[in-house]
């Protein structure tokens, strides 16, 4: 069995920080950097690209709407050509910067509402996932674990992988509840643990509504921005470890 751990990061921007990045990043083998627009800026998206490379952490793109008082997560309903031009800049901008601090990108992970929406809109997901194989054909496209971004990226031709949340809870359908709603984001570090195991060695976990759901993931994210990032991390990463589950970045 093996796993890959990511996190969001490089979301602090000016004089506003989030996050612990720098200790995260002894933990995770992959990090999805902000690209600008939900978070982010030029300055911290190449010291976050620099610590990644530092720390042997793979990196990954992560786009989100242009939406940095929301910090994404709000809706937005863009044209095809509006969508497609928001990947190609956010993804293409990050890449560059990735290669010139000796780098290499490996994968793109949409954020947010971004991500929600395309992981229930095949159409929307299939102009993700086109942007991104015109920007490079080998890159990962993460997505939620059975949604229709990975759907797209299968049907592209493009590498993907199933994403699933250690932090987050999910309804019947296997979708993310709504941060709205209280009790979405789970903050007790044993119950985090439970459920990763549970998703590595059986592939399933209970729904928010005690339903048990089929998740099959090749990556688990732990959310940068919460407070336990850190705390979920190093014990993530022991106790997998001590259960003879292998961490690696994706597509190594």
């Amino acid at each position: 069995m093996r796993i890959d751990l990511n996190s969001d990061l490089g979301e602090s921007y000016g004089r506003y920080t989030l996050g612990m990045d720098g200790e995260v990043l002894r933990h995770i083998t992959s990090a999805n950097i902000a690209c600008g627009f939900h978070a982010g800026d030029p300055l911290v998206m190449e010291n976050t690209i620099k610590a990644a490379v530092e720390n042997g952490v793979s990196i990954g793109a992560h786009p989100g709407f242009p939406d940095l008082n929301g910090f994404g997560r709000r809706k937005m309903f863009m044209s095809p050509q509006e969508l497609r031009a928001c990947i190609l800049y956010q993804v293409g901008a990050l890449k560059s910067m990735v290669e010139a601090c000796g780098g290499s990108l490996n994968h793109v992970k949409p954020h947010g509402s971004m991500y929600n929406m395309a992981a229930k809109d095949y159409e929307m997901a299939l102009v993700i996932a086109k942007a991104v194989k015109d920007i490079d054909d080998s890159l990962i496209l993460v997505g939620l674990a059975g949604s229709m971004l990975v759907k797209a990226a299968n049907d592209e031709g493009l590498p993907s992988a199933g994403e699933a949340f250690a932090d987050r809870a999910y309804d019947n359908d296997g979708f993310l509840i709504p941060r709205s709603v209280d009790g979405s984001v789970i903050h007790d570090e044993n119950v985090v643990v439970d459920r990763v195991v549970s998703m590595i060695k059986k592939g399933s976990i209970k729904s928010f509504y005690g339903k048990e759901i089929k998740l099959e993931a090749e990556t688990i994210c732990i959310h940068g921005d919460t407070k336990e990032a850190l705390i979920f991390a190093e014990r993530l990463r022991k106790e997998l470890s001590a259960k003879g589950i292998r961490i690696q970045p994706l597509g190594k």
